[in-house]
């Protein structure tokens, strides 16, 4: 797939403000599924409780039927890396559950992710999703006007390494907006093989890092659709949607206050 300069769809102000609406509803979602989140809760009970309140809000699930997925939320837990299918299956105690949602309105999408710990878990795991968060934060605020699209992959694969983790290199970020998925594409990790386009303002993109605690390799699971890490090691997914301002980085999607708060 090419990415000419006029495949990127910018955004003006007023376009931007439409998203901040999705993102808003998703923001509020997020913060209600945190005290959802527990042992015994199934990921399918997640799923009807996530898709009742984005519509509850006056949104839409993107996720819903897209490409046939079942959900209205990605439910990953553990080794599973992204795109998990809620279903039956009970969160434990230690476990950590990846949560990946989608929100529609007028037209305008907005993209989110955070991987929550379930109960008490251990110091591995809870290091994991400190630093994966952390990368996160460094690929947003490398993000300006004039730099390219690849200064965010490199800030997220350097802290990612620095502390012993690897990042998945067959899953990106990407451009939103009217569309799930636009371009670019947006590497979490130094990448020489893509388009790098320069970021303009009203760019607007998902940045969504995923770590490993193990290799970088994943395997599709059975379901066509789970993708889990090839050595079954725990993996943390955190995601935002951004728009590239003359000021910096506009965390659409964020939870508080900060560059990369949740």
């Amino acid at each position: 797939m090419s990415f000419s300069r006029q495949q990127i769809k910018l955004k003006s102000a007023d376009q931007v403000d439409k998203m901040q609406a999705s993102a808003d509803i998703l923001a509020s979602v997020f913060l209600e599924v945190r005290k959802l989140v527990r042992p015994g809760v199934t990921t399918g009970g997640l799923d009807e409780a996530i898709e009742a309140m984005i519509r509850d809000a006056g949104g839409v699930p993107s996720f819903k039927g897209y490409h046939g997925f079942p959900g209205s939320a990605c439910i990953s837990v553990n080794e599973e890396v992204v795109h998990g299918i809620p279903g039956p299956r009970e969160l434990r105690d230690g476990d950590i559950v990846g949560i990946d949602i989608g929100v529609i309105r007028d037209g305008w999408h907005a993209d989110s992710a955070e991987t929550l710990p379930v109960g008490n878990v251990d110091a591995e795991a809870a290091r994991l999703l400190r630093v994966a968060q952390e990368c996160l934060g460094r690929g947003i605020a490398a993000i300006a006007p004039g730099e390219r699209v690849s200064v965010v992959g490199v800030a997220i694969e350097e802290h990612a390494r620095a502390h012993g983790y690897a990042v998945v290199e067959s899953l990106v970020g990407h451009g939103i907006g009217r569309d799930l998925h636009e371009d670019p594409q947006v590497p979490n990790f130094r990448c020489y093989t893509m388009p790098d386009p320069v970021m303009e303002e009203g760019l607007v993109i998902a940045i969504e890092p995923m770590i490993n605690a193990g290799t970088k390799r994943v395997v599709t699971a059975r379901d066509e659709w789970t993708i889990v890490t090839a050595d079954r090691a725990l993996s943390a997914h955190f995601e935002h949607t951004v728009a590239v301002t003359a000021d910096g980085p506009r965390v659409l999607t964020q939870r508080g206050t900060g560059v990369a708060a949740f």
